[in-house]
């Protein structure tokens, strides 16, 4: 939240002293322009002071000392500002200017509040009380309530704010007035109140538009999207804080203030790493201005994005720190926050549990100063300690009370006291209840997520899931029925992980024009290193640009909170029973794998009968998984017949122990039907073709079964039957390999040379049946939506694909790691292959791991061939695959071609 400047204040009183009037009007002057413009102020001021000198005039030193504490404040140089301001109340008590030193004390306490040192300005503001009266007592009530607002004393804010804006209204003072709605909007929120705070400060901007005061006004816009952020309407909130923090600059003022609310925006959508970034960024710009409280909360700040990052020591140390600073500046409520961050850092110490009654306690602490979600947080991690010791009651009593939130608030509030509500049901031996309250935490969580545009942020959204997958899996597996623990699977992955269709972002001119500029750049940046130039400035310009681009997607909205009923999306969507499931799957056999407290676990469906096998370590597994990867991009870059041969073996004995762990356990019930494969996030990277007991067996790898069976029974448009052939730059196999397909799919449209852009991929690819790319690929683990294929004029990204109006119903991606995808949270992925797949698209075929060119052209001859002659995606790949001989170093490299979606 932005807080405004001090406020003016001009003489008042019958304070009389001996002075030229023309060195106290340049010291008027300075005090008038301090704001608007501080270095003609301080111009001004220094020239009255340097007059004082000889002259001796109190009351002109005073004013012009005063209007230089205003111009540092401006300047955001706070200790400069007090320093100044210090000396003016001196000055003015010495010399028995009684008014002037109220004057200057009512900008003095709020230089004192923003280093800080609460306790100090609320006695300033006391002492100047007495001697100001009519319009300037007004202001000196303002002030007083900005110092009570920070403090955390609310009510007492409230009423002081309420007082100051009748004084404003009967003085006509209307620019303070619009400063006073502004900071009572904040306020307001604080208190909850979010439709009171939307008008006031709707208000505030409107009074600042009137008189012309746009940067007062930009501090409000920053001010409405906190409200969007408390209230849970990222993108809105997203929106609000990009254009003020663009007008800010434009200004010339500091953004710092500001990135507290993003970063904690950010961390509200579990944008980890950036929001880690946006809090060092703004402890390091402000603790350079000497903004002490605001740093105390950056510091808290940066411990909740560690502890979001699996950094729990990091976390409790800067947690100690704010808590230290807000203790010294007597701000309880505050203190009680940090406290609470050191718990949560205690609580993900492995070994290092914090103590039952400590838990209690900042429970307790955060419920009195009204922070709720924290407090119903805390109240769950003390509970879990209480189980833990076998203090069933205490448990009880901390469940019950965390519960209660379940209908108002917040959506993580909701979610977080149906996790309450699950846990107590299940102290009390009601399973089904439990997972009843899982299922309504769930859908909470959907509603939510289905409001957020982005691809991103509903991506990100997924991880305030985990906790309750995690409950939820616990107890289907406890159960012992393998139809629970798949409905179990399916019912979180259906809604967070692939199984909803995302919705379509608007068109953007702007994105689609710094996408643009993207692709000139980084063709420039290919140049520059063939001339041996230095890139850095080009270098520059493409972090920029990819972040303008990232900043901007995340304006979109989704849907209107409450349109959707029981998912993600409000499309008439629905999860298939396990009857559908085992219609639609008919000789096929479905493996689901699942996680939970370290093991991995498959569910198989086959001829309609469910069955549990214990496959596992996961971190075994994906150790396996490491190895094998390693081996197929060792194969892929091998340059003598001895590395070539050594990277064979590596493979062949990766493959053979990880198709062990897989396989074993569910070999007799899938026998050698195809498969339909729906893994756990983190094993979308498995180049499933390599494993032996895939081989030449269709496989068909989805984010979630719903997914594939929505897909698998559609009925929609089968793409006009058109195909598109495309081949990119700097690829010896990829023109060769086009000009084959052409002779496969008679009639295909081709785009090769430089007419393969991104515009003419995009015109040409929307909604045709099938699309082959053979080009560079690109997979970005920083940003997956900025993973790409190279095309004529720069990279063809996510935010390029998601502009079609249809995609592809199949596509074929010759490229290396196009298939790649980031796991994150809730079992959702990111990346070229889950993007087109939550677009719409049926099929798609890629590789997760680098591939020889050499080994790709055959392979997808063969592949296209066998489409043409009516085969399934899923079939072709394998009996393709099949061809490939298993001690042929040109063509294994091959193998890392999956086939995802449904075929």
């Amino acid at each position: 939240m932005q807080v405004p400047a001090p406020e003016r204040a001009r003489a008042g009183g019958a304070d009389v002293s001996a002075r030229s009037p023309g060195r106290l009007a340049l010291a008027e002057e300075a005090l008038a322009v301090a704001q608007a413009d501080p270095d003609r102020a301080l111009r001004l001021a220094s020239s009255a002071l340097a007059a004082v000198e000889q002259a001796e005039d109190a009351e002109v030193a005073v004013v012009a000392e005063w209007a230089l504490g205003v111009a540092a404040w401006t300047r955001e140089d706070l200790l400069r500002a007090r320093g100044h301001l210090v000396r003016a109340v001196e000055l003015a008590d010495a010399s028995g200017l009684t008014a002037r030193a109220a004057e200057a004390r009512t900008s003095l306490l709020l230089v004192l509040a923003s280093l800080g040192e609460l306790p100090e300005a609320l006695r300033q503001a006391d002492l100047a009380a007495g001697a100001l009266s009519g319009a300037a007592a007004a202001r000196l009530a303002g002030q007083r309530a900005i110092v009570l607002h920070r403090l955390g004393r609310h009510d007492e804010a409230l009423a002081g704010y309420r007082r100051a804006l009748a004084g404003m209204r009967r003085w006509g003072d209307r620019e303070r007035e619009a400063r006073l709605l502004s900071n009572r909007g904040v306020l307001h929120v604080h208190r909850g109140d979010y439709r009171a705070a939307t008008a006031d400060l709707l208000a505030a901007e409107r009074l600042h538009v009137e008189l012309g005061r746009e940067l007062s006004a930009a501090e409000v816009r920053h001010n409405l999207g906190f409200v969007a952020s408390r209230r849970g309407d990222v993108p809105e909130a997203l929106r609000w804080f990009d254009l003020a923090e663009a007008q800010l600059r434009a200004h010339g003022q500091s953004g710092a203030p500001g990135l507290l609310d993003r970063c904690e925006t950010l961390l509200a959508v579990r944008l980890v790493a950036e929001a880690r970034r946006v809090a060092t960024a703004a402890i390091a710009e402000l603790d350079a201005s000497g903004a002490a409280m605001d740093v105390a909360e950056a510091r808290l700040l940066l411990a909740q994005a560690a502890l979001l990052d699996d950094d729990p020591a990091e976390a409790a140390a800067q947690a100690a720190l704010a808590h230290r600073a807000f203790v010294d500046q007597q701000r309880p409520g505050w203190a009680a926050l940090a406290r609470y961050a050191g718990l949560r850092a205690a609580w993900a110490t492995a070994g290092a549990p914090p103590e039952l009654q400590e838990a209690t306690a900042v429970a307790d602490e955060l419920t009195h100063a009204g922070w709720a979600v924290p407090a119903l947080d805390a109240r769950l991690i003390a509970a879990r300690i209480a189980l833990d010791l076998g203090r069933a009651p205490e448990a009880t009593a901390q469940l019950r009370a965390a519960s209660a939130a379940r209908s108002r608030g917040p959506a993580d509030l909701r979610a977080r006291a149906w996790h309450a509500e699950a846990l107590l049901r299940r102290t009390q031996g009601d399973r089904r209840g439990a997972e009843a309250a899982l299922r309504a935490g769930l859908r909470v969580l959907a509603r939510n997520r289905a409001t957020l545009g982005a691809t991103e942020l509903r991506v990100h959204a997924t991880a305030h899931v985990a906790d309750l997958d995690r409950l939820g899996t616990r107890l289907a597996l406890e159960s012992g029925e393998a139809r629970r623990v798949l409905g179990w699977a399916e019912r979180v992955r259906a809604d967070f992980a692939g199984g909803t269709r995302a919705p379509r972002p608007p068109a953007d001119r702007e994105i689609a024009d710094r996408l643009a500029e993207l692709r000139h750049v980084v063709g420039q940046l290919e140049q520059a290193g063939f001339a041996a130039e230095d890139p850095a400035r080009l270098l520059r310009r493409q972090a920029a640009l990819e972040a303008e681009i990232r900043r901007r997607s995340r304006h979109a909205a989704g849907e209107r909170p409450g349109a959707a009923a029981d998912g993600a999306l409000g499309q008439g969507a629905r999860r298939p029973s396990v009857p559908e499931l085992a219609g639609a799957l008919g000789e096929r056999a479905l493996v689901e794998l699942v996680a939970s407290d370290g093991a991995l676990i498959a569910v198989s469906l086959v001829g309609g009968r469910a069955c549990l096998h214990q496959l596992g370590s996961t971190a075994e597994v994906l150790a396996g998984v490491e190895t094998l990867r390693f081996a197929l991009a060792r194969l892929a870059r091998a340059g003598g017949a001895a590395g070539r041969q050594a990277a064979v073996a590596l493979l062949r004995e990766a493959s053979a122990a990880l198709d062990r762990t897989l396989f074993d356990p569910v070999r007799r019930r899938i026998g050698d039907r195809p498969l339909v494969l729906v893994p756990t996030a983190p094993l979308h990277a498995v180049p499933w073709s390599a494993l032996p007991s895939c081989r030449g067996r269709p496989v068909v790898v989805s984010p979630s079964a719903t997914g594939w069976w929505r897909a698998e029974t559609a009925h929609g448009p089968s793409g006009l039957g058109r195909t598109v052939l495309v081949a990119g730059p700097g690829l010896e196999q990829a023109g060769p390999e086009v000009s084959d397909l052409a002779g496969v799919h008679q009639g295909a449209s081709c785009l090769e040379g430089p007419d393969a852009t991104t515009e003419a991929f995009l015109a040409a690819a929307d909604g045709v049946d099938l699309v082959h790319v053979a080009a560079h690929g690109r997979f970005r683990a920083d940003n997956p939506l900025l993973s790409s294929l190279r095309l004529a004029d720069g990279p063809l990204t996510v935010y390029d694909l998601e502009r079609l109006a249809r995609v592809p119903r199949r596509l074929v991606l010759s490229a290396c790691d196009a298939g790649l995808s980031a796991a994150r949270p809730g079992d959702e992925v990111m990346g070229l292959a889950a993007s087109l797949l939550a677009l719409g698209s049926r099929t798609l075929v890629a590789s997760v791991v680098p591939v020889r060119d050499t080994a790709t052209r055959p392979l997808m001859v063969d592949l296209h061939r066998r489409l043409a002659s009516g085969a399934g995606p899923a079939e072709a790949l394998a009996r393709a695959h099949a061809t490939i001989a298993d001690d042929d170093p040109e063509t294994l490299s091959a193998a890392g071609f999956v086939c995802f979606g449904s075929g």
